[in-house]
């Protein structure tokens, strides 16, 4: 049973890795960035949840959205766009200092203490199935992990923006002498980026109730190990890897002293 119930809080830990890895894997695949400020989407998506938590919850959640989506294209279109031909580690340091620059113009605006929101309190009551008790917010970390990396390959493979990420992804200057619109297809990838950014601010924040303007460097980090693992250029490979670190961090947080 404790077996069990170590697997259900494994797999809820890396349901939050998954979903960092797969943003950051998506990223990378399309444009060869690894996105060092991916976390920050996530981190600025809490900051905005904190700020519009008197909001009817959908309504919250939907703001969080349309500006963590807004943030991602503005972070491409005057950042990531003037570097793009540049060699990879450019973009790295690129990603790095806009990483920094980020957390820092947060600490100005909201401080560097931790900050505290009672967001969605219900979805951490647990239930208790079969002498395991589940938390609410655990079995939606599971769920979204799959219904996304479901959905997000399917929308890869079967769609025709999904063919022209494919095509971009694997030899950019054919893509474009064929007509894709490769700025539009990297915008494309970096809101959808941001959509999984959003569903992790939403369930990180619903379970612990916290932040500060750093956090995020700590999810983008663990993330870019499960991207490792799993593989840069395969999304499902990502989710595997995020799953995987959570299973060995749980584990290790049970057994060591």
């Amino acid at each position: 049973m404790t077996f069990l119930q170590m697997l259900i809080d494994a797999a809820s830990v890396g349901g939050l890795y998954a979903l960092t890895a797969i943003g950051i894997g998506l990223i990378f695949g399309v444009i060869g960035l690894v996105n060092f400020a991916y976390g920050e989407y996530i981190m600025v998506g809490a900051y905005v949840l904190l700020l519009s938590a008197g909001l009817y919850w959908p309504f919250a959640i939907c703001a969080v959205l349309i500006f963590v989506v807004l943030f991602a294209l503005a972070s491409d279109f005057l950042v990531f766009r003037q570097v793009r031909r540049a060699p990879p580690e450019t973009l790295m340091i690129v990603s790095f200092g806009l990483s920094f620059m980020i957390q820092h113009v947060w600490v100005v605006m909201f401080g560097s203490l931790t900050r505290t929101v009672n967001f969605l309190p219900a979805i951490n009551h647990s239930v208790e199935i079969g002498g395991l008790r589940i938390a609410g917010v655990s079995l939606l970390q599971i769920a979204a992990t799959v219904l996304l990396t479901t959905v997000l390959a399917l929308f890869i493979n079967y769609t025709r923006i999904g063919y022209q990420m494919r095509a971009v992804s694997e030899n950019p200057r054919m893509a474009r002498l064929v007509g894709v619109n490769s700025n539009r297809v990297i915008a494309v990838a970096f809101a959808i980026s941001a959509v999984l950014a959003v569903t992790v601010t939403v369930l990180f924040v619903a379970q612990t109730g916290s932040m500060t303007p750093f956090f995020g460097v700590s999810l983008t980090m663990i993330g870019f190990v499960a991207t490792v693992i799993g593989g840069m250029g395969s999304l499902p490979g990502c989710a595997l890897g995020g799953f995987l670190v959570g299973t060995v961090t749980t584990i290790l947080q049970m057994v060591l002293p």
